[in-house]
C-alpha cells in the first residue's frame, strides 16, 4: 500500500463493484438507466486501469495485451447521453437508429485490432509508422469532440427535462435536477484535469508519480458519481421524450374527450372550474400531484388544462399547486395548529415532500424565506 496505488485500487475496484451493482438492478427492476450507469462506471474503471496496474508493477498490459485496444474514450460519450435519456423516460430503449452513436469506437477498435490480431510485429510496425502518429492526433481530437458534442446533448436535456417538469408535477424534485448538473460538472472536472495534466506531461516530460494527479480526481468523481447515482429515484411514471416537442408529449395519449361536459369549456370556464375544485378538495395536498391526475378529476386534456393554467393563471403547473400549498401553510401556522408543531411538519401537512421543496418554493413565490416572511407578518 502506498500513496500512490491505494486510492487508484481503492476508485478501480469501487467502479467494477458498482459496474455490476447497478446492472443487476437495471435488469431486476427494469431500469434501463441503471445499466446505463453500470457502464460508465465500467469506462471509469478503465480509465484508471493503466495507472492502477502500473503502480502495482501488474505488466499484463504492455506485455502481452500490448497494443490490445483499451481506450474507450469514444465509448463515454454516448453512453452518458443514452443514461441521460433513460433517466427522463422510463421506456426508453435503443434502437437499430441508436447504433450509429458507437460507429467511431467500432473504427477505432477495428483499426487497432487489425495489427494487434497480427502479433507483436503488427503492433511493432502500426506504432513506427507515420499515419499512426496522424491517427493519434485525429483520435485526440475525437474524443474531446465526442465529449463535447455528447455532454452539450445533456446538457439541453437537463434544460428541456426542467422546463417540461415544471409543466407536469407539483413535485419538480422527481429526479434530482441537482445531480443531473453535478453529474455534468462532474465529468467535465476529471475532463479537464487530464487535459491539463496531459499538456504538463508533454511540456515538462513528467514521469507517472508526477501526473498522476489526474487520476486521483478521477477517484473523487467515481466515488461522488457511484454513491449520488446509486441513490438517484427514476419514478416509474417518467416518460419525458427528448426528441418530440413539448405540446406533442402532452399531447401523446391524451385525445380529448369530447363527449365530457367539460372538455368543451373555454379557458376562462375551465380556470374557474379548477379553482373551485381546489377549494373543495384541496388536491395540492397531494404530494405526488401530478398535471395528468388533476386533468382526470376535471375530465378535460392535459393539453388544455395547461394552456389554462399558463395562459388563464399565468403560471406552471407546479408554481400554482405550490402557491396553493404555502397559502395553507401560512393559514396552518397561524392557527392553533402552528403552536403544536414545527414548521416543517406543518410544511409537510401543506403538500410539500421535503424541507428543501418547501424553502425553494417559498423563496420563489414569496421573495424571500419562511423565517423571514412570517416575522413581519
Amino acid at each position: 500500500m502506498s500513496l500512490y496505488t491505494t486510492p487508484l485500487q481503492l476508485g478501480y475496484f469501487f467502479s467494477l463493484l458498482l459496474w455490476l451493482l447497478f446492472l443487476i438492478r437495471g435488469y431486476r427492476e427494469q431500469r434501463n438507466s441503471d445499466s446505463f450507469l453500470g457502464w460508465i462506471m465500467f469506462i471509469l474503471a478503465m480509465e484508471l486501469q493503466d495507472y492502477t496496474f502500473g503502480f502495482a508493477g501488474i505488466n499484463f498490459l504492455w506485455n502481452e495485451m500490448n497494443g490490445f485496444p483499451r481506450s474507450v474514450g469514444l465509448l463515454f460519450g454516448p453512453v452518458v447521453y443514452f443514461y441521460f435519456k433513460s433517466q427522463v423516460n422510463r421506456s426508453f430503449k435503443l434502437k437499430k437508429h441508436h447504433f450509429w452513436h458507437f460507429a467511431p469506437y467500432l473504427i477505432y477498435i477495428s483499426y487497432d485490432l487489425f495489427f494487434f490480431l497480427q502479433g507483436p510485429e503488427g503492433v511493432q510496425q502500426k506504432i513506427g509508422s507515420t499515419h499512426n502518429l496522424i491517427l493519434s492526433y485525429v483520435y485526440h481530437f475525437a474524443v474531446w469532440g465526442s465529449y463535447v458534442f455528447y455532454l452539450t446533448k445533456c446538457l439541453n436535456i437537463y434544460k428541456a427535462y426542467r422546463k417540461w417538469s415544471l409543466s407536469q408535477f407539483s413535485n419538480e424534485d422527481l429526479i434530482s435536477f441537482r445531480w443531473f448538473r453535478n453529474f455534468i460538472y462532474a465529468m467535465i472536472f476529471w475532463l479537464v484535469c487530464r487535459e491539463i495534466m496531459g499538456v504538463l506531461d508533454g511540456i515538462y516530460q513528467l514521469d507517472f508519480y508526477q501526473d498522476w494527479w489526474w487520476n486521483l480526481a478521477l477517484v473523487a468523481v467515481v466515488f461522488y458519481i457511484g454513491l449520488t447515482g446509486y441513490s438517484q429515484a427514476q419514478p416509474a411514471k417518467i416518460s419525458f421524450e427528448t426528441d418530440v416537442s413539448q405540446e406533442a408529449m402532452l399531447a401523446k395519449n391524451e385525445p380529448i374527450n369530447t363527449s365530457s361536459q367539460t372538455s368543451s369549456l373555454d379557458k376562462s370556464e375551465l380556470a374557474h372550474t379548477l379553482q373551485k375544485l381546489m377549494q373543495s378538495d384541496r388536491l395540492y395536498l397531494q404530494a405526488d400531484l401530478s398535471l395528468q391526475e388533476l386533468a382526470q378529476h376535471l375530465d378535460v386534456n392535459t393539453v388544455h388544462l395547461s394552456a389554462t393554467i399558463n395562459h388563464v393563471l399565468h403560471k406552471n403547473f407546479n408554481d400554482y399547486i405550490n402557491e396553493l400549498r404555502i397559502e395553507e401553510f401560512i393559514k396552518l401556522f397561524k392557527s392553533d395548529k402552528g403552536r403544536q408543531f414545527t414548521m416543517l411538519s406543518i410544511a409537510l401537512d401543506s403538500g410539500f415532500n421535503s424541507k428543501a421543496t418547501f424553502n425553494r418554493a417559498f423563496k420563489k413565490i414569496k421573495g424571500c424565506s419562511p423565517k423571514e416572511y412570517l416575522s413581519k407578518s
